[in-house]
């Protein structure tokens, strides 16, 4: 099965800002792909209003615990979508998995807007996709994955309408 990381901001956001349009994304995208989330088994952050601000109560939720596996995750993947928009602040995990990506060969489509705080140089020559919705992301998401077994007719997702040609 083929996998997509979902990576965002984590640190300050609330527990809904990080799910919402991780759980989201996911109903736009084939039961043939799996969407790797960050925040699973995370739910004792659900009454945080800032993440970064909570005790640390297991062991993926340590610093060690969210390299390890978020590194793994990212690595594993075969595409990555990384959701910038509304960004508060720099968020440098989301940097950092946006370079493991670039450097594993691994596309990735970002969501962002034109006045993001994230929109750099560097950044940008990473970004396979740059899009300014999760539906595009969506699409762009599937149709460079092209799951097995994915016709043009079953397509749906983004507008719900196949690519045009010519």
């Amino acid at each position: 099965m083929q996998k997509i990381y979902l990576a965002g901001p984590i640190e300050g956001c609330s527990y809904e800002e990080c799910t919402h349009w991780r759980e989201e994304f996911a109903k736009l995208i084939p039961d043939n792909i799996q969407c790797l989330s960050p925040m699973r088994e995370k739910t004792f952050l659900q009454n945080e209003t800032k993440t970064a601000d909570c005790p640390v109560d297991t062991m993926m939720s340590s610093d060690r615990g969210i390299m390890t596996r978020d590194c793994y995750d990212c690595h594993r993947a075969d595409l990555l979508v990384i959701n910038f928009l509304k960004a508060k602040r720099v968020s440098i995990g989301t940097v950092m998995e946006l370079a493991w990506a670039w450097h594993a060969h691994i596309p990735t489509v970002v969501i962002i807007e034109d006045d993001n705080i994230h929109n750099h140089c560097m950044l940008n020559e990473c970004m396979s996709y740059r899009v300014k919705t999760l539906e595009q992301a969506a699409k762009a998401a599937v149709l460079t994955l092209w799951p097995p077994g994915l016709h043009y007719a079953d397509l749906d997702v983004a507008e719900k309408t196949p690519p045009q040609t010519g």
